[in-house]
């Protein structure tokens, strides 16, 4: 359908040309670009904790262990619990200020920052928003506004750098999930990882350079913390640990650094099985036993702060490096909303859209 088919009886909306006055409107066409996130409670109470939880911990690409073995357990026994220890650390974290989860402010802030970026090279052809899989605004009513504002076309955009079945699997799941559900679908991309990006990169390494420039010495060693995931899922063929050891080494390459300077660890582990390793708070300690009085954190999975980041690195993985030796721990934020993010994610974008634009 192009222009010309529609008469616009207001800005943005119209009917077809060729159609009867009992018609029902039809938005202008444009695209639509998503970029979706893991997800936030909608507040930090037992309740809200509970549902964002139990959303979160039922999904089968996040635990895949049979129903009758896990739901009983998440049930009956986690979900009674976990509320009140996750409550309180989202608590330590909350934005008051929004009365909200800093993961929610911080996405909504890139989703206007890439707007105007795309606006800028593009015009209005494009309408960009958020998601979360988990949590609000929810996958499923993004997709269904922007079908509404006349998005007949999609680029769903997980805001992972690296691949993995639990995060970015997951985020497109729930996307064809809507797809399913529509009489009229519109067409979807879905942006594949982007960690080798020159300018996903260039973001990392000057944000490192950065956090570097302002700690009162020289870190002895950057740890790059990712979120782990259980050893089968790589032996079962996620790409995921292969993509966080190439991006680590990619970041060592682009600061100019040697392999001493550097080092790859995997945090947030739980559950009995074998994780892939080492695990992040073990890992920080060692390093103060062996003797580096100052290290540096820096979590390249994550887009944005999050409680994975805030909470579990600045606070959990700190106090388990200070305890064990060590003297000064400096936290490299990640990428945010800075502007040269921004312009990565931009980047990506308009490469996904070729053949659309």
């Amino acid at each position: 359908m192009s222009a010309s088919d529609v008469e616009l009886d207001q800005p943005g909306q119209g009917r077809l040309a060729h159609a009867g006055p009992d018609h029902p409107p039809v938005a202008r066409a444009k695209i639509g670009v998503v970029i979706a996130n893991l997800g936030t409670p909608d507040a930090t109470d037992y309740w809200s904790m509970r549902r964002y939880l139990n959303e979160f911990l039922s999904d089968k690409r996040v635990v895949d262990y049979a129903s009758w073995k896990w739901q009983p357990l998440l049930q009956g026994i986690i979900l009674t619990k976990r509320p009140f220890s996750s409550g309180k650390a989202y608590r330590s974290i909350w934005n008051e200020e929004n009365n909200e989860s800093p993961l929610l402010t911080i996405t909504r802030d890139q989703t206007a920052k890439l707007s105007a970026r795309l606006e800028a090279a593009l015009g209005d052809k494009v309408v960009v928003d958020f998601c979360m899989r988990y949590g609000n605004p929810s996958t499923d009513s993004v997709l269904r506004r922007l079908q509404a504002q006349g998005c007949e076309k999609i680029l769903f955009f997980p805001l992972y750098p690296q691949y993995a079945s639990p995060t970015t699997a997951t985020a497109n799941d729930q996307a064809f999930r809507t797809l399913m559900k529509l009489k009229w679908q519109p067409a979807i991309r879905t942006v594949p990882a982007y960690f080798e990006h020159p300018a996903y990169l260039d973001a990392l390494a000057a944000s490192v350079n950065e956090a570097y420039a302002a700690a009162e010495s020289r870190p002895d060693i950057l740890v790059a913390s990712y979120h782990g995931v259980p050893k089968r899922y790589l032996m079962e063929g996620d790409p995921y640990h292969c993509q966080c050891q190439k991006t680590t080494r990619l970041l060592k390459e682009r600061l100019g650094w040697d392999d001493s300077q550097i080092v790859t660890a995997f945090q947030s582990q739980f559950g009995p099985e074998e994780w892939v390793g080492p695990p992040t708070v073990d890992h920080v300690a060692e390093l103060a036993r062996q003797g580096h009085k100052h290290i540096a954190v820096v979590s390249p999975a994550f887009a944005a702060d999050c409680v994975e980041t805030l909470e579990e690195i600045n606070e959990e993985i700190r106090d388990s490096f200070l305890e064990a030796g060590g003297e000064h721990f400096t936290y490299v934020p990640c990428l945010n909303d800075r502007d040269d993010h921004i312009e990565a994610l931009a980047q990506v974008a308009l490469n996904e859209l070729g053949g659309w634009i």
